[in-house]
């Protein structure tokens, strides 16, 4: 990139901000590629600065459907993984589904979408080794600010919402095998304590269990049809 590109990239980011992009989705201003420039700019403020707006991401993606000819890889890897980094909910999928799929043949994409299968299969020992032991995925994923950080808290979620007890060598692998001094900070920062028989007390998930009753109400018209075919 030019020396002139990267100072109008600069210019773009510093008149970023939620309002202005607000104004972009606006009605039909969200489907102007005019925008689509300072768009790019703000998934990159988004990675630089670890914040996120799927709303923002799926119109760029929108536009893309739209002007084919402008799509940009490294956008949209950066775009899956602000989706990934905010599982459990399905916004990598919502993404997926205005990519075109001929796309997912890109080496770097696959990749992405094979740590998303990993953590969504709960393979965390297997999405570990890929995000951080493969060397482009780690690149692209080292401009992505916070992405360990919240890669690790979908983790902790579903080992709270899991396990009672494990193994604390498991739980070191499953956590992205860290350090004691790390492990640690993680097991005081989620009330996890260690017992004497190697393990890490979770939770008792007998407490998480909750009943529901359901109360469904019918009115009388919607099931005066049925009724009457037994007259």
């Amino acid at each position: 990139m030019s020396k002139q590109e990267q100072e109008r990239k600069r210019e773009i980011k510093e008149k970023l901000n939620k309002d202005a992009v607000a104004m972009m989705l606006r009605g039909i201003d969200r489907y102007n590629p005019g925008n689509l420039e300072a768009l790019e700019c703000y998934v990159e403020v988004q990675c630089e600065k670890g914040d996120y707006d799927l709303e923002a991401n799926l119109a760029i993606l929108k536009l893309y459907q739209f002007n084919p000819t402008c799509y940009n890889t490294d956008v949209v890897v950066q775009i899956l993984l602000k989706a990934l980094n905010n599982l459990p909910h399905n916004d990598l999928v919502l993404c997926k589904s205005l990519i075109d799929p001929a796309k997912f043949d890109e080496k770097i994409i696959d990749k992405i979408m094979q740590l998303h299968d990993c953590l969504e299969t709960c393979n965390f020992t297997k999405a570990w080794s890929l995000a951080f032991d493969d060397p482009e995925l780690r690149g692209v994923i080292a401009n992505v600010k916070g992405f360990e950080e919240q890669m690790r808290r979908f983790v902790v979620h579903v080992i709270n919402i899991t396990y009672q007890r494990i193994e604390k060598s498991v739980l070191r692998q499953l956590v992205g095998n860290l350090p004691d001094t790390q492990l640690n900070q993680v097991m005081q920062k989620n009330n996890w304590r260690d017992e004497p028989d190697g393990y890490v007390y979770i939770q008792n998930q007998e407490d998480n269990v909750k009943t529901r009753n359901i109360n469904e109400t019918i009115e009388f018209e919607n099931v005066a049809p049925v009724l009457a075919t037994y007259r």
